[in-house]
Protein backbone atom coordinates (compact mmCIF):
# COMPACT_ATOMS: atom_id res chain seq x y z
CA UNK A 1 0.00 0.00 0.00
CA UNK A 2 1.33 3.30 -0.75
CA UNK A 3 1.96 5.99 1.69
CA UNK A 4 -0.88 8.12 2.05
CA UNK A 5 -1.46 10.93 4.61
CA UNK A 6 -4.94 11.25 5.84
CA UNK A 7 -6.86 14.19 7.68
CA UNK A 8 -6.07 13.97 11.30
CA UNK A 9 -8.86 14.37 13.69
CA UNK A 10 -8.64 16.63 16.49
CA UNK A 11 -8.15 15.11 20.20
CA UNK A 12 -6.36 15.46 23.33
CA UNK A 13 -4.86 11.81 23.52
CA UNK A 14 -1.58 10.83 24.49
CA UNK A 15 -1.16 8.04 21.84
CA UNK A 16 -2.66 7.72 18.34
CA UNK A 17 -2.75 4.45 16.00
CA UNK A 18 -3.37 4.44 12.14
CA UNK A 19 -3.87 0.98 10.77
CA UNK A 20 -4.14 0.88 7.14
CA UNK A 21 -6.06 -2.03 5.06
CA UNK A 22 -7.33 -2.60 2.13
CA UNK A 23 -10.31 -4.96 0.60
CA UNK A 24 -12.08 -6.30 -1.88
CA UNK A 25 -15.97 -6.35 -1.43
CA UNK A 26 -19.20 -6.03 -3.76
CA UNK A 27 -22.50 -3.60 -3.02
CA UNK A 28 -25.16 -2.38 -4.41
CA UNK A 29 -27.45 0.41 -3.61
CA UNK A 30 -31.42 -0.74 -3.26
CA UNK A 31 -32.72 2.98 -4.04
CA UNK A 32 -33.85 4.62 -7.32
CA UNK A 33 -31.54 7.60 -6.98
CA UNK A 34 -28.44 5.30 -6.94
CA UNK A 35 -28.48 4.85 -10.58
CA UNK A 36 -25.91 2.05 -11.67
CA UNK A 37 -25.31 1.40 -8.21
CA UNK A 38 -28.16 -0.08 -7.83
CA UNK A 39 -26.74 -3.11 -9.77
CA UNK A 40 -24.17 -5.71 -7.64
CA UNK A 41 -20.42 -4.20 -8.54
CA UNK A 42 -17.45 -4.34 -6.24
CA UNK A 43 -14.73 -1.92 -4.97
CA UNK A 44 -11.01 -2.66 -3.97
CA UNK A 45 -11.61 -0.40 -0.54
CA UNK A 46 -8.71 1.25 0.94
CA UNK A 47 -9.07 2.30 4.80
CA UNK A 48 -7.42 3.90 7.35
CA UNK A 49 -8.63 3.29 11.32
CA UNK A 50 -7.47 5.72 13.91
CA UNK A 51 -7.65 5.17 17.50
CA UNK A 52 -6.92 7.12 20.57
CA UNK A 53 -6.19 6.56 24.35
CA UNK A 54 -4.23 7.90 26.98
CA UNK A 55 -3.47 4.46 28.26
CA UNK A 56 -1.70 1.12 27.29
CA UNK A 57 -2.92 -2.64 27.57
CA UNK A 58 -0.96 -5.10 29.30
CA UNK A 59 0.94 -5.46 26.67
CA UNK A 60 2.23 -2.50 25.54
CA UNK A 61 -0.32 -2.06 22.79
CA UNK A 62 -2.86 0.73 22.76
CA UNK A 63 -4.48 -2.18 20.37
CA UNK A 64 -2.93 -4.72 18.52
CA UNK A 65 -2.89 -3.79 14.73
CA UNK A 66 -4.24 -7.43 14.06
CA UNK A 67 -7.29 -7.29 15.99
CA UNK A 68 -8.11 -4.28 13.84
CA UNK A 69 -7.40 -6.03 10.87
CA UNK A 70 -9.48 -8.93 12.20
CA UNK A 71 -12.56 -6.67 12.65
CA UNK A 72 -12.82 -5.76 9.62
CA UNK A 73 -10.94 -7.45 7.06
CA UNK A 74 -12.00 -10.88 7.78
CA UNK A 75 -15.66 -9.67 7.77
CA UNK A 76 -15.70 -7.58 4.74
CA UNK A 77 -13.29 -9.08 2.21
CA UNK A 78 -14.70 -11.10 -0.47
CA UNK A 79 -18.20 -10.52 0.68
CA UNK A 80 -21.80 -8.91 -0.76
CA UNK A 81 -21.78 -6.48 1.82
CA UNK A 82 -26.22 -6.29 1.59
CA UNK A 83 -25.88 -9.71 3.14
CA UNK A 84 -24.20 -8.82 6.33
CA UNK A 85 -26.88 -8.36 8.87
CA UNK A 86 -25.37 -4.91 9.85
CA UNK A 87 -27.03 -3.56 6.54
CA UNK A 88 -30.36 -3.66 5.38
CA UNK A 89 -32.14 -3.41 1.70
CA UNK A 90 -35.05 -1.49 3.78
CA UNK A 91 -33.55 1.52 6.02
CA UNK A 92 -31.71 4.03 4.28
CA UNK A 93 -30.03 4.47 6.89
CA UNK A 94 -28.53 1.01 6.66
CA UNK A 95 -27.82 0.86 2.98
CA UNK A 96 -23.76 -0.02 2.50
CA UNK A 97 -22.94 3.37 0.67
CA UNK A 98 -19.76 4.44 1.85
CA UNK A 99 -20.72 6.54 4.43
CA UNK A 100 -22.93 4.24 6.04
CA UNK A 101 -19.61 1.36 5.86
CA UNK A 102 -17.59 3.75 7.38
CA UNK A 103 -19.54 4.61 10.28
CA UNK A 104 -20.54 0.98 10.60
CA UNK A 105 -16.36 -0.05 10.47
CA UNK A 106 -16.39 2.29 13.33
CA UNK A 107 -19.16 1.03 15.43
CA UNK A 108 -17.63 -2.55 15.00
CA UNK A 109 -14.13 -1.23 16.42
CA UNK A 110 -15.22 0.83 18.86
CA UNK A 111 -17.93 -2.53 20.38
CA UNK A 112 -14.68 -4.53 21.08
CA UNK A 113 -12.48 -1.31 22.22
CA UNK A 114 -15.32 -0.84 24.83
CA UNK A 115 -14.38 -4.39 25.93
CA UNK A 116 -10.96 -2.99 26.76
CA UNK A 117 -10.00 -2.18 30.25
CA UNK A 118 -7.86 1.10 29.41
CA UNK A 119 -10.84 1.95 27.52
CA UNK A 120 -9.28 3.38 23.67
CA UNK A 121 -11.52 5.27 21.16
CA UNK A 122 -12.09 5.15 17.41
CA UNK A 123 -11.41 8.75 16.37
CA UNK A 124 -11.73 8.30 12.87
CA UNK A 125 -12.80 5.92 9.59
CA UNK A 126 -11.75 6.95 6.41
CA UNK A 127 -12.86 5.03 3.72
CA UNK A 128 -11.77 5.16 0.00
CA UNK A 129 -14.17 3.14 -2.43
CA UNK A 130 -12.23 4.79 -5.38
CA UNK A 131 -9.35 6.56 -6.36
CA UNK A 132 -11.29 9.43 -6.55
CA UNK A 133 -13.90 8.66 -3.92
CA UNK A 134 -13.92 8.48 0.06
CA UNK A 135 -15.73 8.91 2.82
CA UNK A 136 -14.37 10.42 6.10
CA UNK A 137 -16.28 9.24 9.39
CA UNK A 138 -15.78 10.62 13.29
CA UNK A 139 -17.65 10.37 16.01
CA UNK A 140 -18.91 13.30 18.09
CA UNK A 141 -17.32 13.58 21.00
CA UNK A 142 -14.81 10.43 20.12
CA UNK A 143 -18.12 8.14 21.35
CA UNK A 144 -20.16 6.01 17.71
CA UNK A 145 -23.34 6.87 18.18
Amino acid sequence: MLQQIYPTPEHNFEFELNKDMHFSAAHYIPHEAAGSCKEVHGHTYFANITIGGDQLDDSGFLINFQHIKNLIHKRFDHSIMNNDTLFSDSDSNKFPTTEVVAKTMCKIIQSHLDTLDHRPQCLQVFLRETPTSYVIYRPKKGRVS
